[in-house]
């Protein structure tokens, strides 16, 4: 449940206090273009199955592997609105990692197979409380 919340909180709340904050005179277009950037997860459409409640999308699905992470970092530094769009899709990416890494705190197994296994792991050792 904790995660879950954590999960759309990071995906919904965060884009618009960021919005909000840093892009205050247009922070209600830019949450849109924040919001826009979750249709990255399109790609789940190419899996088999589509949706598997442990999968860590991280290095899984093509939109979220660490080349296209590097695409969305070099769109930091266009102008606007691709510096926005890098911006949403590596929070997007940001709030993935962090569920894998909540799924793996709570059920290591879960992720034996996942390719970014060994990033997922090096941050759990470093967040275990």
């Amino acid at each position: 449940m904790t995660q879950t919340l954590i999960h759309y909180f990071l995906h919904f709340g965060m884009p618009l206090l960021i919005a909000y904050v840093f892009f205050r005179k247009d922070y209600k277009r830019v949450y849109l273009i924040l919001l826009a950037t979750m249709l990255v997860d399109l790609d789940h459409l190419l899996a088999t199955p589509i949706f598997s409640p442990n999968r860590c999308s991280i290095n899984f699905h093509p939109l979220h592997t660490y080349y296209a992470m590097i695409v969305y970092m070099a769109m930091l530094f266009m102008r606007k609105p691709f510096r926005i769009i890098g911006l949403g899709l590596l929070l997007h990416m940001v709030t993935d990692l962090n569920d894998c890494v909540l799924t793996y705190l709570s059920c290591p197994q879960c992720l034996s197979d996942a390719p970014a296994l060994n990033l997922v792991i090096g941050l759990s050792d470093r967040f275990k409380y």
